[in-house]
């Protein structure tokens, strides 16, 4: 079609390699049912396929030369969403179409489809996958006479060891999966299965407070750079892989499964992560652009090496090697065969700044990368993914900080007793107005256990606020798990916006509630 033709001609011009997930007699042969029966079938010789590849293949190409290339979009890749499709089609129908290549589907054409609609139809894959697996899981049961399994993914972890059970919990959900499976040990559909957490020792009932919580707790441990398994760049607030870490591929896999876990189940995370790790889990090239944002001194220092006008292998004094401290000793890395006699020139200096770049975001982290586009893979890896640009790919995990609090005012729904006129309601929203950013994402954090927005914006997220008794000094409190404020009814502004301050500042995990 014109717009096809013109949304491709909009991209990047670079050679990108997305992973394929649909084999081409796939692609819409036999029913729904047919396809997920091949597909279980299939399953352990594509994946073991799929591994094969990963270790044999590298994943990006590093582009280094900025000769007939172009990095940036044109214009916005948004700009070939349609608002009509996105509002009124039946996405459900739409996805059904397109797995069994039937009549027109919109999931072929998926610059028309928006981030939100790409992450429901994420989720009606997880479903649809869900749901034959469990029919064929039943009647296996039927005739074996086993217990049915829980309909929900449980992890039951200890606070003082979250990363230790949570790793724990997994594989035993994993080793229950196989069991199941006959033995099975391709299959993850309980990846897919709704998340519950249980803090043990605590009281309370997981409906997504608790979830959230989990999630923060454990991404803020993981990335936390005393641990090791990250490196974070204070000027560019980015996290990359620390090719010098100790950390096992466990480890790695987990924060993988996280994301997807995520994903699953509506939770917006806080990473910090640059866009190419995105790029690199949907099989996108490396540029000297992702160079740029992963480490921008690196990326400098490239660009003054090539175009530097004297003598390089004077000046510069360099081999094709890369030295490295890691636990009191030094570490050199040859980028090439025999790269310690090859001394660094104006002639080669450009393959010199490939091969490095392809070792510093590729090489250096395919241990840690492997385990962990695995975890991840184990959770979203399915034909849905394949819809995604990586952009879409960071929003529907991160969000967005684009904080519309006008658009939140508009869709906020009141009880007991509130209404938008109420006094008290009227002063919050005018508080709220005048918060700095950082104030507004704290309240947003108290509210909601994210500071951050849907793929949407605030006007996509479900809020309430409920009138929580007379004045008193009693603080706000809120529910995360629904997003649910509750306030006490203060008689002044200036009561209002103490207290509230005070509860916004205060609040860690999902709020005092």
């Amino acid at each position: 079609t014109v717009l096809g033709i013109l949304y491709r001609a909009n991209e990047p011009w670079r050679n990108h390699r997305p992973q394929v997930y649909l084999s081409n007699d796939e692609k819409g042969r036999g029913t729904l049912r047919a396809f997920f029966s091949r597909r279980n079938q299939d399953l352990k010789a594509r994946s073991r396929s799929s591994n094969d590849d990963v270790k044999t293949k590298p994943l990006t190409r590093i582009i280094t030369s900025n000769k007939g290339e172009r990095h940036v979009p044109l214009v916005k890749a948004t700009l070939f969403n349609n608002d009509a499709v996105n509002a009124e089609l039946s996405l459900k129908a739409d996805y059904r179409r397109w797995i069994e290549n039937v009549g027109l589907s919109f999931c072929k054409f998926n610059w028309i489809l928006d981030a939100s609609s790409k992450r429901d139809i994420l989720n009606i894959d997880a479903r649809y996958q869900m749901g034959e697996h469990f029919r064929e899981a039943m009647i296996a049961r039927i005739y074996s006479g086993n217990i049915a399994s829980s309909p929900y993914l449980v992890l039951k972890v200890r606070r003082n060891n979250l990363i230790r059970d949570a790793t724990i919990q997994l594989q035993n959900a994993r080793l229950e999966n196989m069991v199941e499976d006959g033995g099975d040990d391709e299959n993850n559909m309980y990846f897919k299965k709704p998340l519950k957490i249980k803090f043990e020792g605590e009281e309370g009932v997981d409906e997504g407070g608790v979830q959230k919580e989990f999630f923060q707790l454990v991404v803020a441990q993981l990335f936390d750079p005393l641990y090791g398994m990250f490196t974070y760049n204070e000027s560019t607030r980015i996290c990359w892989f620390n090719h010098k870490s100790i950390s096992t591929d466990e480890e790695y896999e987990l924060i993988g499964i996280i994301l997807g876990l995520a994903i699953y189940n509506g939770v917006i995370l806080d990473l910090r992560f640059p866009m190419f790790v995105y790029k690199k889990l949907l099989g996108y090239d490396a540029t000297m652009e992702d160079m740029k944002e992963v480490d921008p001194e690196l990326a400098k220092g490239f660009q003054k090496l090539l175009t530097f006008p004297g003598d390089v292998e004077n000046t510069f004094c360099r081999t094709f090697t890369v030295s490295y401290q890691a636990f009191g000793a030094t570490h050199t890395v040859e980028l090439k065969e025999g790269g310690a006699k090859i001394p660094l020139t104006s002639d080669n200096r450009e393959e010199y700044v490939d091969l490095y770049s392809k070792w510093y975001l590729q090489g250096s982290i395919s241990k840690q990368f492997k385990a962990f586009r695995k975890g991840f893979m184990k959770v979203c890896g399915g034909p849905a993914l394949r819809l995604f640009r990586p952009e879409e790919l960071h929003l529907m995990i991160c969000g967005t900080e684009d904080l519309d609090f006008e658009a939140l005012e508009k869709k906020t729904q009141y009880d007991g007793g509130y209404n938008k006129d109420s006094p008290v309601i009227k002063n919050l929203w005018k508080i709220l107005k005048r918060f700095t950013l950082e104030q507004k994402k704290k309240f947003l954090m108290f509210c909601t256990g994210s500071d951050r927005a849907p793929i949407n914006g605030l006007g996509d997220l479900s809020f309430t606020i409920s009138k929580n008794g007379t004045d008193t000094d009693r603080l706000p409190t809120s529910h995360t798990c629904f997003n649910h404020l509750l306030l006490p009814q203060y008689e002044s502004e200036d009561t209002l916006e103490k207290n509230l301050l005070i509860a916004v500042q205060n609040c860690k995990g999902f709020g005092l509630l």
